[in-house]
């Protein structure tokens, strides 16, 4: 058994040499190549035990030709872990392009989003929050998807989506109903966009507290964009509006999106590009 020990030890042990490789005067074994050892000697005592002095070592061009597959191979890997993320995180499949790369610059407040990002492991320490609110088309939703994109792009699982889409699946999946709010609070960062414009039913409004509240009991970071004033949120209509808003407002730091509608803009860009085309 030591023998067969012995011998794999010494297969393994044994450097393939090419053509043009060269002993060197210390009588290691040379690449013709890079002019670096291929070979080093084992220290005395564990030559004497295996009755083997060398062992194979890297070369430079041999250590250079490793590195940049195993760099390539983690790319591959990091990119299919963002893209599953991603694919996972969104409910909208636009939502990867809203990234700080394809940031136009006209949103005011979009250094805010970067500090986030750049201050995340702090955000999800304390469970610091942001409430996003503003007129329609300032960029709200685009800073949110700025900060999921970003975080996604180091590996953190974030989920954007809205209350339509939750009560949907909710409605659809009754009897999991509590499997999948506890589903959305494992995520690290949960985004919640265009928040108060889903549907205000008892039954609505209901599941719009359990999320909310679930979430505030898992003690970890919410961003919520939303079309409703800071005064709206804060002076709510009912009781049943009132509990939701005050954990938002609990939990996030308030933002205001001032400046032009983006969203005008475009359609405007567009119609006067079409215009041109149809003189």
């Amino acid at each position: 058994m030591t023998e067969l020990f012995t011998d794999t030890v010494l297969n393994m042990m044994t450097t393939t040499a090419e053509p043009e490789d060269y002993t060197g005067e210390d009588g290691l074994l040379y690449c013709s190549k890079c002019r670096t050892a291929k070979e080093a000697y084992f220290p005395k005592e564990t030559a004497a035990w295996l009755g083997h002095d060398k062992h194979p070592t890297e070369c430079d061009c041999q250590r250079e030709k490793r590195l940049e597959c195993e760099s390539a191979e983690e790319r591959r890997r990091h990119l299919n872990t963002v893209m599953e993320l991603k694919r996972r995180g969104f409910t909208d499949l636009t939502m990867q392009e809203w990234t700080f790369a394809h940031d136009n610059g006209k949103c005011p407040q979009m250094s805010k989003a970067h500090l986030y990002v750049e201050h995340w492991e702090q955000m999800r320490e304390n469970n610091y929050g942001l409430l996003l609110w503003g007129k329609v088309g300032t960029g709200k939703s685009y800073f949110a998807g700025c900060i999921a994109n970003a975080l996604m792009e180091q590996e953190i699982s974030v989920r954007m989506t809205n209350f339509s889409a939750i009560l949907n699946d909710l409605t659809a999946s009754f009897e999991g109903r509590n499997e999948y709010i506890e589903h959305l609070c494992r995520f690290p960062l949960l985004i919640l966009d265009d928040f108060g414009m889903e549907r205000g039913t008892e039954y609505g409004l209901e599941q719009v507290y359990n999320v909310i509240d679930s979430r505030y009991r898992s003690r970890k970071p919410l961003i919520v964009t939303t079309n409703l004033s800071l005064t709206e949120l804060q002076n709510p209509q009912d009781t049943a509006h009132a509990r939701i808003y005050d954990r938002v407002l609990e939990m996030c730091l308030p933002i205001l999106f001032t400046g032009k509608n983006f969203r005008k803009e475009t359609a405007q860009a567009k119609l006067n590009g079409l215009k041109e085309l149809l003189k």
